[in-house]
Formats: C-alpha cells, structure tokens, sequence
C-alpha cells in the first residue's frame, strides 16, 4: 500500500487548504483512513479519520467543525478540507491506513501504513 500526500504549505491564519492522500495498492482491505499531524517538539496527535465500510467520520475536538474528511472512491483518494486554519495546526500531516477491523481510529499505533506527510504553517 502506498500513501502519498500533497497540499501543503505556507498560509496565513483564517486561510483554508486541502491536503490530499493518494492511495494505491491493497486499498479494499482498508477499515480507517485517518490524518494525523505532528507538530515540533510534540507527538504525533490524531486529527481526522473515515470508516471505510461506512464513511463514518471521526474528528478531534480541536478541528471538530474546521476540518472535514471526505473519500473518493472513483480516485481512490482521502482529503482533508481544513478552514479557518490557526498558526496552531501548523505541523507535518500525515495520511495512514489502518487494516485490522479493531483498530481505534486514534490510535496511530493502529494505523499500518503511512505518507511521508505534507507540512502545513499558518502564520499569524
């Protein structure tokens, strides 16, 4: 499974940006797709996540609301949507696949492939 991410980059706070996950590969075994982000000096914290049976969706309560996780089947891609972008979501965003259908969407221990992240900075 291959993910790779694109979309980044420098904007200025209350700005949007739309990340993108391409993913390849054993794709139909998917159970989450979620995005995570890791800031520096801090650990890798959950952000948004979709259940591929259902598209049910997950997000964490500092996004909740901003930040919107969205799937295309036909393009076999996971976007991120983020609005009102704050110099505090500036990090490296990551896009992960988890398989194994008791994962916790949260958990990056769960997820069992990743991007190689995309940096996102808002300025203030």
């Amino acid at each position: 499974v291959q993910l790779v991410e694109s979309g980044g980059g420098l904007v200025q706070a209350g700005d949007s940006l739309r990340l993108s996950c391409a993913t390849s590969g054993r794709t139909f075994s998917t159970y989450f797709m979620g995005w995570f982000r890791q800031a520096p000096g801090k650990e890798r914290e959950f952000v948004a996540a979709i259940k591929w049976s259902d598209s049910t969706k997950y997000y964490a309560d500092s996004v909740k609301g901003r930040f919107t996780i969205l799937r295309d089947n036909v393009k076999n891609t996971v976007t991120l949507q983020m609005l009102s972008l704050e110099p505090e979501d500036t990090a490296v965003y990551y896009c992960a696949a988890a398989f194994w259908g008791g994962s916790a969407y949260s958990n990056s221990n769960d997820y069992d492939y990743w991007g190689q992240g995309t940096q996102v900075t808002v300025s203030s």
